[in-house]
């Protein structure tokens, strides 16, 4: 048991310096990148080749999964409304605010218009919900278990549902990112989403309906503190394909390009969350947690995706980096806001 609280109050503490280290996961990837490279490249096992950065994004989904408490989702059988509307919004928001960035790219001076960072963003927000938005949620007093379902939800769904938004908006683009983007909503139907987010996760599910409650109680401390190190290694890994050989051929248009649109899509993102909370008559606690569903998307899935479908082009890991920030940012932003309006009472 010592050890246990022990691994608990380490979980804790990474948790509360998350940011922290992040911020020197992307230090380490500019000054030091060789590792992240490394991990980045494919590695032979007898005759498999083994891919470390879809192993890692495994990881954090099947600890996701593990984290459920099924006893916590029974509730929403009998108030739906929240999970519904997260699950519908984060479907509809790509569909919105991926032609507001077109438009204002199309005003650039860029020969392309910026489709590099178009294609990139649409595979970040067209990925399922962020698992950490359960961890912001918790901080905000959200609701949590329509935020844990609406995890689980849109990653059971995107084998069905990533495809067909990416296929909508493909004709806001141009060849060649139109025949990338084409080729990524295969990818995203097939064997990319089978084995690393749904399989991970209903194997999460499984491994913790099957564990006694005491195993589980103790091996979520040890399975949560491996996400983290996991999410660390795999921000590193990004870092280091997008910003590894930045000293040597610096882009800074690129980093501005890439962190305004960011600003522009995950801004949105939350703003129309909000506003559909408001909409819907949701309590404040509701009205938070659907704001985090809609903007806060699974990064590193779209990281991984983008590394599958555009090998050839690890500076377009700049955005997935931009976006990455930008959506902590915004959820620290909308967790501060909720911890404010708890010192006034709900309204009956």
């Amino acid at each position: 048991m010592p050890v246990t609280n022990s691994v608990h109050r380490g979980t804790a503490w990474l948790r509360r310096r998350l940011g922290r280290a992040i911020f020197g996961s992307y230090a380490a990837a500019l000054l030091l990148p060789q590792p992240g490279l490394w991990v980045r490249r494919p590695h032979a096992l007898g005759a498999v080749q083994i891919h470390l950065p879809p192993v890692l994004l495994g990881a954090l989904i099947f600890a996701a999964g593990f984290q459920v408490r099924p006893r916590a989702l029974t509730g929403l059988l009998r108030r739906p409304m929240a999970l519904v509307a997260a699950l519908l919004l984060h479907l509809a928001v790509p569909l919105v605010v991926i032609p507001l960035l077109v438009a204002l790219l199309r005003r650039t001076p860029d020969s392309d218009h910026g489709s590099g960072i178009v294609t990139a963003m649409v595979l970040i927000v067209t990925m399922p919900v962020a698992a950490n938005a359960t961890v912001w949620t918790a901080k905000g007093s959200g609701d949590q278990p329509a935020m844990v379902a609406a995890v689980l939800g849109s990653t059971l769904l995107s084998p069905v549902t990533t495809p067909l938004v990416i296929l909508a908006l493909v004709v806001l683009l141009q060849a060649p990112y139109a025949h990338t983007l084409i080729g990524a909503a295969q990818l995203a139907h097939g064997a990319f989403s089978l084995w690393t987010i749904v399989v991970p996760c209903a194997a999460g599910l499984v491994c913790r309906s099957v564990v006694c409650a005491a195993w589980a109680e103790a091996l979520e401390d040890w399975i949560a503190l491996g996400a983290l190190g996991a999410s660390l290694l795999t921000t590193y890994a990004n870092a280091s394909g997008a910003l590894g050989s930045f000293l040597t051929q610096p882009r800074p248009l690129l980093v501005g390009a890439a962190a305004t649109a960011a600003v522009v899509v995950c801004g949105t993102a939350f703003l129309l969350g909000h506003a559909a909370g408001a909409l819907l008559c949701l309590g404040r606690g509701g009205r938070s947690s659907l704001a985090l569903a809609c903007g806060m998307s699974n990064s590193s899935a779209g990281a991984v995706l983008i590394t599958a479908a555009m090998p050839d082009k690890p500076y377009l890991l700049v955005p997935v980096l931009a976006y990455g920030l930008v959506q902590k940012t915004f959820a620290g932003f909308t967790v501060r806001q909720r911890v404010a309006e708890t010192r006034i009472p709900e309204e009956v």
